[in-house]
């Protein structure tokens, strides 16, 4: 079975805020941010993991994903153990990205939820940042004219 490392990041200024995602798919070389919107941290962090499972579907296509383990590694203790069942998601706003996370899961043969230091992640970190920055560029653009 091939495995497939993925690092996803998610983050706000303000919590919540204005927020992006970031994902680094280390095995195929793609990394890329999405700006969403005004989100909490916690919501930034799930919807990274959901946009990276997704692209990895795309990416390698439906048949081979069921043959693919997917190796998720992140920086967020408290995403990382709702997903392995440590903890229990009691925020209502959480739940239904839980849901779409673990429903995506169903596309691949195994998929695994690991913590790592922030330092390990940073290539995810860089790329919701950027998301965020360009966004807020766009935003001060706007207001000029």
């Amino acid at each position: 079975m091939e495995t497939i490392v993925m690092y996803s990041d998610g983050g706000s200024r303000g919590n919540p805020g204005p927020a992006a995602l970031g994902v680094f798919i280390e095995t195929l070389d793609k990394r890329f941010g999405e700006y969403l919107g005004t989100k909490t941290n916690n919501e930034a962090e799930y919807s990274a993991i959901s946009a990276g499972l997704r692209k990895i579907k795309a990416t390698i296509g439906k048949d081979k994903a069921k043959k693919t383990h997917v190796e998720c590694r992140m920086d967020s203790e408290l995403a990382c153990r709702q997903l392995n069942h440590i903890y229990k998601i009691e925020n209502a706003k959480l739940q239904p990205l839980f849901f779409e996370v673990w429903n995506l899961t169903l596309d691949f043969a195994q998929v695994t939820f690991s913590h790592i230091p922030r330092e390990q992640n940073a290539v995810a970190d860089a790329e919701a940042n950027k998301a965020m920055d360009e966004a807020a560029g766009r935003a001060a653009q706007e207001r000029m004219f």
